[in-house]
């Protein structure tokens, strides 16, 4: 795990997507809780099952989310994961595990709530991705049937 300058974290923030159209005071707000780490490829992150105590932004590298034996997603720079047992309490719905070298930002559970609220840009964004991994999974289920 390394340690990095708010203004550093702010600057890695601005180049994510879901950061967009972010203030600097916003910006700030997110820098001072969330923690630059890096970790190995071959880690893994999240197990299906457990509970959730992160939500996760890839800075650099990429991971496999393991959604079931034949479903498998490969997530890059500007996604994350982790949101959904953040919001709804319930246990991790999928296996995430670093296909790369991986830095990410991570912002623990008990500062998740406050953050949303402090930044509504971030909260609307997270609710487009939801919206969007669902349509696609719909789509998915549709073409099977």
């Amino acid at each position: 795990m390394a340690l990095f300058s708010r203004d550093k974290k702010i600057d890695h923030l601005r180049k994510l997507p879901l950061f967009r159209g972010c203030s600097r005071r916003e910006l700030t707000a997110v820098a001072r809780i969330v923690d630059l780490v890096e970790e190995p490829a071959g880690k893994v992150l999240t197990r299906t099952g457990e509970t959730g105590r992160e939500f996760c932004l890839i800075l650099e590298g990429t991971v496999r989310v393991e959604v079931s034996p034949r479903k498998r997603v490969r997530l890059g720079r500007g996604d994350f994961f982790g949101e959904m047992s953040l919001l709804d309490g319930e246990p991790r719905s999928a296996t995430v595990i670093a296909e790369t070298p991986l830095r990410l930002l991570v912002i623990g559970r008990r500062e998740f709530w406050p953050l949303l609220l402090k930044v509504p840009q971030l909260t609307r964004r997270i609710m487009v991705t939801l919206s969007q991994r669902l349509r696609q999974a719909q789509a998915e289920q549709a073409a099977l049937d």
